[in-house]
């Protein structure tokens, strides 16, 4: 993803409040704390390092082998004949080698083992983008957990200072008891949502601490107001196409049917000869130790030339496999078809989701300075006697529930730049980085 893409999200991010929380740690220092702790991330790291040593042992197919035998043996000879009885030694060693001078089978292995490293680094690419969006979603769930408990305990504040409100009225005999009784009822039902709520952010960064491998992680939040930014380009189909050749689902599946068309290539192999050049060098020691003089021999033979193998029937094994690697390959073709349009359609989701976001945030910000002057209204009509108790109750919770629904909004479109790329397959580290910088309050 060039910088300039990032720029409108950026210039959205950079808008950050006065002061952060003694020991907040950045969106940036987490990632590398997960870089180093997290599980499913270094279970990644590790399998994409055995692939690329799965696949250079594809080379051995084509490089020469060499072999060094040798062995040691004492014999004896009983024949009831007189004098007849003999012992004797034999020491022998090989040195044999190989070189493949054509074997189809062989080179289509090579040139999978070959593929098998773009494979790994599609599946380590999508284990980073996975990390980067898991850490992105534990990171603005516990601000989200953290927004709503301000929220709740803000709403209980004002709730218990209505009850307040509707217990002296009744005292003095210019309200019911239904006032209070409704107050006392509200006041309650926020006093469990505040525990619910505190239990939620317990548990979210219990969520963010196993993702970053640490105990009690404070992120830096958001500041406010901000302005999320449109995605840039403003055309899901200019998205769309960056999928086709960067979404890791895809490259994987594209790799996938190059390497099964060459599995169908070694198939046909099994018609093929195969030509090999090889050479030996032998010497054997024979000692004859029945003598009193032992007696011994040695031979030295040196062999050097082609090996022609030309296969004529396997029962019909070969017929088979190429039957088989062929419906393969269009299986191989299918999930490939099948990888474009998911692709495609999580990226046009993501996309709209983005916009819808954004109007969404247009619109609970709206909403929110409505709610506020219906509040103040409310209380002015409660104080002069136009408004009963419940209508500042109502008028209250409708705040407080949109100020919440607009903070999750806000992280929800922060959240969706983010997938968005990962659906094109465009998401990278320096992504996170940058929004890591502009993250300090």
């Amino acid at each position: 993803m060039t910088p300039s893409r990032l720029l409108p999200l950026a210039a959205a991010l950079a808008t950050m409040l006065a002061c952060a929380p003694a020991g907040a740690q950045s969106l940036q220092q987490l990632y590398e704390s997960a870089r180093a702790n997290d599980a499913p991330w270094q279970s990644a790291r590790a399998q994409y390092d055995a692939n690329l040593f799965r696949a250079d042992q594809a080379t051995a197919g084509i490089l020469p082998t060499a072999n060094l035998s040798a062995s040691a043996t004492r014999s004896a000879l009983d024949i009831n004949v007189p004098v007849a009885d003999r012992t004797f030694g034999t020491q022998s060693a090989l040195l044999s080698a190989s070189q493949p001078l054509y074997r189809p089978a062989n080179w289509a292995t090579y040139k999978q083992g070959r593929l098998q490293v773009d494979l790994a680094q599609a599946q380590l690419t999508a284990a980073s983008q996975d990390l980067i969006i898991r850490l992105s979603q534990a990171y603005f769930d516990v601000l989200a957990a953290q927004d709503t408990l301000s929220v709740v305990r803000a709403q209980k504040a004002a709730v218990a200072e209505q009850l307040a409100s509707a217990k002296r009225n009744f005292e003095v005999g210019t309200s019911t008891i239904t006032d209070t009784r409704e107050a006392q009822a509200r006041y309650d039902l926020t006093l469990s949502q505040e525990i619910a709520a505190e239990n939620d952010l317990r548990v979210k960064r219990l969520a963010l601490d196993v993702v970053v491998g640490g105990r009690d992680t404070q992120p830096l939040p958001l500041a406010l107001p901000m302005e999320v930014p449109a995605p840039e380009p403003a055309n899901p189909e200019a998205w769309v196409e960056q999928a086709e050749n960067a979404n890791p689902g895809i490259l994987q599946a594209r790799t996938t049917v190059d390497i099964a068309t060459l599995e169908t290539e070694k198939a046909r192999a099994g018609h093929k000869p195969t030509v090999d050049l090889t050479a030996s060098y032998g010497n054997q020691r024979n000692v004859d130790g029945t003598l009193t003089t032992a007696i011994s021999n040695r031979v030295n033979t040196g062999t050097a030339g082609v090996t022609f193998n030309l296969p004529l029937f396997a029962g019909f094994a070969t017929q088979n496999r190429l039957r088989e690697t062929l419906a393969l390959e269009e299986r191989a073709r299918s999930d490939l078809e099948n990888a474009r349009r998911t692709a495609a359609q999580a990226t046009r989701a993501a996309y709209f989701g983005v916009v819808s976001g954004q109007g969404q945030v247009k619109a609970l910000e709206a909403a929110e300075a409505s709610s506020q002057s219906s509040l103040d209204a409310n209380r002015l009509g409660y104080q002069v006697g136009v408004r009963i108790n419940i209508d500042v109750l109502n008028a209250q919770t409708q705040l407080y529930q949109t100020k919440r629904d607009l903070a999750l909004a806000r992280y929800n479109v922060i959240l969706g730049h983010l997938k968005l790329r990962q659906a094109n397959g465009t998401l990278q580290a320096s992504d996170l980085d940058r929004l890591a910088i502009l993250i300090t309050k």
